[in-house]
């Protein structure tokens, strides 16, 4: 059991809530990335990680899965540290959207920057911002980093990285667009297709609770040992995932959850309570918001059983 110092979550919570929720049939697997509708609609897992090491996972945990959307975290934390925060918020805002991950004509009238790093112009251009001398060069620094937070070697898995590279003809469009108004540099290509194979990396939710652990512990990651970010742009990632990591739930997220987040279309969701631990659920079935249903449910039960919401602090 993982006592945290608020409501212990432990192996038997964990059960009652996947076995409350495996019945649950509401959503639909993506299907605008054709490898994506391959997913299996019952797949279902959830992890839960301490700042101190220890893990707790039921269902498929072991079931792997393209990490998509959550990489966006990971390279917003990469290119702050690469660039730091005055030059990158000239080229990406942080303000929510209240618009769909792929917007097309989210820049921002005056600056022409996307609004935040979180929705896919913002991280196209986040991408665009990786340093390297080569495409090589980039890709493995992106691996080296998240292996940093996962605590193994990930790969991209190919087959969707084709897949979304020969159908992202809207990441392209925006890619163009922020070209035009000078957001991105002359790397198109190169950058696009980075930007798929981060989103293609294999993860399981084991890995995704240790990831968001690494940033509950404040870019330590609780296992092994390593920093995978700068402590002080810890505290960026975070309000980021708080405010635009969620997209046009952010805000119903924020008042209902109450915690850092992230989803991924692929059904992966991550959650960080600071200082404490970092929670993961993998479930395919999206709802309108492109987050996973029944992820969004266990997070909301165990924010509420747990008080783990940051504002709970404040009941008597």
């Amino acid at each position: 059991m993982l006592d945290f110092s608020v409501n212990p979550i432990s192996l038997e919570l964990l059960t009652q809530l996947h076995d409350r929720y495996q019945s649950c049939r509401s959503g639909t697997v993506a299907r605008y990335i054709p490898e994506l509708a391959k997913m299996n609609p019952n797949a279902f897992s959830i992890c839960v990680a301490s700042v101190d090491g220890d893990l707790l996972s039921v269902g498929d945990d072991r079931q792997l899965f393209t990490i998509q959307s959550i990489s966006k975290v990971f390279t917003y934390g990469m290119a702050l540290e690469d660039r730091g925060r005055d030059m990158l918020l000239s080229k990406v805002g942080v303000e929510p959207t209240g618009d769909l991950f792929n917007s097309i004509i989210r820049l921002d009238e005056n600056s022409k920057r996307p609004d935040n790093p979180m929705v896919n112009a913002g991280a196209i251009a986040t991408t665009n911002l990786i340093q390297g001398n080569t495409a090589t060069d980039r890709l493995n620094r992106i691996l080296n980093t998240f292996k940093a937070y996962a605590g193994r070697d990930l790969y991209v898995d190919s087959s969707v990285f084709m897949s979304e590279r020969t159908t992202g003809h809207r990441n392209r469009a925006l890619a163009y667009l922020m070209r035009h108004f000078e957001m991105m540099d002359d790397r198109i290509d190169e950058t696009l297709d980075l930007y798929f194979q981060q989103c293609a990396l294999l993860v399981d939710c084991r890995d995704l609770a240790l990831m968001a652990a690494t940033l509950a512990n404040n870019g330590v990651n609780p296992r092994s040992g390593d920093r995978a970010i700068e402590s002080k742009y810890v505290r960026d990632l975070l309000s980021v995932m708080y405010t635009c990591g969620m997209y046009n739930f952010a805000g119903e997220w924020a008042y209902r959850v109450g915690l850092p987040a992230k989803s991924g279309v692929s059904g992966g969701i991550i959650a960080v309570v600071p200082g404490k631990m970092g929670i993961a659920v993998f479930s395919p079935p999206l709802d309108s918001h492109g987050s996973s249903v029944r992820g969004v449910k266990v997070c909301e039960d165990l924010s509420n059983i747990c008080k783990l919401h940051l504002f709970d602090r404040f009941e008597s």
